[in-house]
């Protein structure tokens, strides 16, 4: 059951949110299910109409940077002001006004790779308290996948000390038909790894020991990056090196993406119709090959060897075109497909299809900005360091730093009483991944990994049964 945290005891944040667009969507649907108080604003009346008979939010048509629009939203009261229109300067001039006529904190979208290279000193210049941008944070997550190209999704906690593995049960498995309990007593050597959540037949769970694996589950792992070839050793799985990457589209995820394989050592092809848009990548990413053509030809997928290429990524525009693409290339080839999908229509049609991993930027973007929300609005005693959503957002995984004394760390864990459907998967001690059993306590100092299907948790206390 997908619960949410009650938090009485803290008020709403007053948040202004600029752009009604994907991500200022989602925001407004998240940050307003935590019980906050939504300004939306946006020159498009109907989608502010749509937004605010949808949701118990006020909506303001009209220019977010301007100093009437902001007056309107009372921006002096404001706690936070969020902008995340299609454009970087407009979101960049937004914080500017807001922050010369309030006292709030500021988050803006930036996404051309121009200011890339920019962001601490736009940020300290501007007096930003962040600058995110999706397609860069997109890449990241998808360049973490070809460590661990067996698995589903590979997120990074604790300053990338410990990591969160989705795998999906094959046939055959060691752990198909064996219980948790079984498995941590019989897994050779002293492999550390945690078990925290399950997804069978669309139905999460946060498992116990007399939980019984089944093929065909969704498992996800925590465990110390450090233990990555025992992790695999342990359940068995091939893990091969990839040599290279092809990638249909040449847009801003291409670019950052393409980037960071080249630095791994990973050949990259790229695939793109624009002839303009080649002849700039060529000039920035002179160590890939730029293909100008039509990614979705089938004839020249294959000439360009997509039945052998270790890697296969489409970051089209168009979510239809990356589905049907990744499916062709898991018809013609075992290779490891990722899927960007920018829309969350159909997600249950998305899950029953082969798509191997499958990104969503716009959740992407909105994990980092609600984790920075709910540190604002949580206790002094600890503060989200990281969030992430997993399983359709049915599952938290938030990582809290413990900066003082409360109720969670005044005896050991066993002694502790702690709300249903929650597992604490880690506690990260001066860089120490420690998986915990009922003797350890938490510390000041530790930042604690927390999985839960309760969600609107604002700090460490709120795992606690009332």
């Amino acid at each position: 059951m997908f619960g949410i945290s009650k938090n009485h005891d803290k008020p709403p944040l007053k948040v202004i949110i600029v752009g009604a667009g994907k991500v200022g969507r989602t925001l407004v649907e998240q940050l307003s299910q935590e019980g906050n108080e939504i300004t939306i604003i946006d020159k498009d009346a109907a989608k502010v109409e749509n937004l605010t008979n949808m949701y118990d939010v006020m909506g303001i048509v009209g220019n977010g940077a301007t100093y009437a629009a902001q007056t309107q939203a009372d921006v002096v009261d404001a706690d936070l002001l969020i902008a995340v229109t299609d454009s970087d300067e407009l979101n960049l001039l937004t914080c500017t006004v807001a922050k010369r006529n309030g006292n709030c904190s500021v988050i803006a979208r930036v996404r051309d790779p121009d200011y890339s290279g920019e962001i601490s000193y736009l940020r300290d210049k501007l007096d930003l308290s962040m600058i995110i941008n999706p397609e860069l944070e997109s890449a990241r997550e998808m360049a973490r996948l070809f460590y661990l190209p067996s698995a589903l999704d590979v997120n990074s906690f604790a300053h990338g000390q410990a990591e969160l593995v989705k795998y999906r049960i094959p046939q055959n498995s060691i752990l198909d038909g064996v219980t948790l309990a079984e498995f941590a007593q019989s897994r050779p050597g002293k492999t550390r790894l945690l078990v925290t959540a399950v997804e069978r037949n669309m139905n999460v769970s946060i498992p116990n020991g007399n939980f019984r694996i089944q093929a065909g589950d969704i498992v996800s792992f925590v465990l110390p990056r450090r233990d990555r070839r025992s992790f695999l050793k342990a359940l068995n799985i091939k893990n091969a090196t990839v040599k290279d990457c092809m990638i249909i589209g040449g847009g801003k995820s291409t670019y950052y993406l393409a980037k960071q394989l080249i630095h791994m050592g990973i050949s990259v092809k790229i695939i793109e119709k624009n002839p303009d848009r080649c002849e700039r990548l060529s000039e920035v990413l002179p160590e890939a090959v730029i293909i100008n053509g039509d990614g979705t030809d089938e004839e020249l997928l294959k000439e360009e060897g997509i039945e052998s290429v270790d890697s296969f990524v489409s970051l089209t525009g168009i979510d239809e075109q990356n589905i049907l693409l990744t499916l062709f290339a898991r018809k013609v080839s075992d290779t490891k497909v990722i899927t960007k999908v920018n829309r969350s229509n159909f997600h249950d049609v998305i899950n029953d299809l082969d798509l191997g991993s499958i990104i969503y930027p716009r959740y992407v973007t909105s994990e980092a900005i609600i984790a920075y929300a709910r540190a604002k609005r949580a206790s002094n005693s600890s503060n989200i360091e990281t969030l992430y959503h997993m399983y359709d957002q049915k599952v938290e995984a938030i990582e809290f730093r413990v900066d003082s004394e409360s109720r969670a760390t005044q005896a050991p864990l066993s002694e502790l009483k702690l709300k249903d459907s929650l597992m604490i998967a880690f506690i990260n001690r001066s860089g120490e991944i420690i998986l915990p059993s009922g003797s350890d306590q938490i510390q000041i100092g530790d930042t604690v990994m927390v999985v839960t299907t309760h969600t609107g948790f604002n700090d460490l206390d709120d795992i606690l049964a009332e």
